[in-house]
């Protein structure tokens, strides 16, 4: 047993939310703290050239990023390329500051390696997570999440009004329709309902626009929605969200179902995920960025989503169960594959359906 399982184990001892918070007053140091950001950044980030891509007009230096929903408020915006991190994406923030729904709202699922929340995007609004975007320090790409008011009656104006404040301050935006924890935010998925969305968004940001769309969605609907991204001219898709699917799990239905409603991340998404991800990417050939999340817990997962037709990755409930080292083994890992099957890049690898090789070094 490694010292992160250790320390795991003592952490698992603590409600979940409460370790959430403890884990954020961490990183916010780390963010503020030149100093030890830079040490630590020496110490951990993995910088290989063969995993810097040039994508949605900057450069991203390595592949796995941070999923939206760890760093709400973009609290420690300048802390996630210094524990290895090749970007991050911040958010859900919403127009209004808002609590979210009653606790408790985050499960784990230690046996399935998951979680299960339902959060409710909890944040403290657009205005405020804008004035921590403006004094970022570090040159990390940092993508930002934009959702809904629970209370708003006007989605179209929601979003329009997240993206004209945040949109410029972010490398790039992602719309997240897809969440199941904000009442009929996924009906928004239907084309008819979304087209304005990503048009209003469209026009309020000169920032690369990206659609997040959830794994429950039948795969006509999915392919509707990425015909929708080609004609809108969006820059990608970021697929999937957590999942309302209970079905598969190691852990007791019973436990399961006393933890009530919301989505479930982490390992329990990995099939459906990748199928989501090979669909797309069949579909709309190279007109797309895809960035594929949900389940990618190994490096041989992040090759197979890479050769899969993944331009990048993301991953949140991994990061609770293998700490630092997980971020460190993906990274490595690609970049041992890349050079086991004689790439010079990994932009290489991107849809070749090349296999893992275990001879790589």
């Amino acid at each position: 047993m490694g010292l992160y399982d250790l320390a795991l184990k003592t952490m698992f001892l603590i409600p979940p939310e409460r370790i959430h918070g403890i884990i954020n007053l961490g990183l916010k140091t780390l963010h503020s703290v030149p100093v030890v950001n830079r040490a630590m950044e020496s110490a951990v980030r993995v910088k290989d050239p063969v995993l810097s891509q040039e994508l949605l007009g900057t450069t991203f230096p390595a592949p796995l990023g941070l999923a939206a929903g760890f760093d709400k408020n973009a609290a420690s915006i300048d802390a996630w390329g210094a524990v290895g991190f090749g970007y991050a994406e911040l958010g859900t923030v919403t127009p209004k500051p808002q609590p979210g729904n009653p606790a408790p709202r985050l499960f784990r699922l230690p046996q399935d390696k998951a979680i299960l929340n339902r959060m409710g995007f909890n944040n403290k609004g657009a205005l405020e997570v804008a004035e921590g975007l403006k004094k970022r320090k570090s040159s990390d790409v940092v993508g930002i999440n934009i959702g809904k008011n629970k209370t708003s009656t006007d989605a179209v104006a929601d979003f329009r009004q997240g993206a004209a404040a945040l949109g410029n301050l972010a490398d790039y935006v992602a719309v997240n329709v897809s969440s199941p924890n904000t009442p009929g935010l996924r009906d928004l998925q239907a084309v008819a309902e979304l087209r304005p969305l990503l048009v209003a968004v469209k026009e309020a940001t000169d920032s690369p626009v990206l659609v997040k769309i959830a794994p429950d969605l039948a795969d006509d609907d999915i392919l509707q929605i990425a015909d929708l991204a080609i004609e809108l001219g969006l820059a990608g898709i970021i697929a999937t969200n957590t999942t309302i699917s209970r079905e598969g799990l190691a852990t007791d239905s019973d436990e399961v179902a006393a933890m009530g409603a919301g989505g479930i991340s982490g390992d329990p998404l990995n099939e459906r995920s990748l199928e989501v991800l090979k669909l797309v990417r069949k579909h709309v050939g190279d007109k797309l960025l895809i960035i594929s999340v949900g389940g990618i817990s190994t490096p041989e997962r992040a090759w197979e989503r890479i050769t899969a037709g993944a331009n990048l990755l993301q991953g949140y409930t991994p990061f609770i169960y293998g700490g630092l080292g997980w971020i460190h083994s993906v990274h490595t890992g690609l970049a041992s594959q890349v050079r086991a099957h004689g790439l010079s890049n990994i932009s290489e690898a991107v849809g070749s359906g090349l296999t893992w090789r275990n001879d790589a070094i």
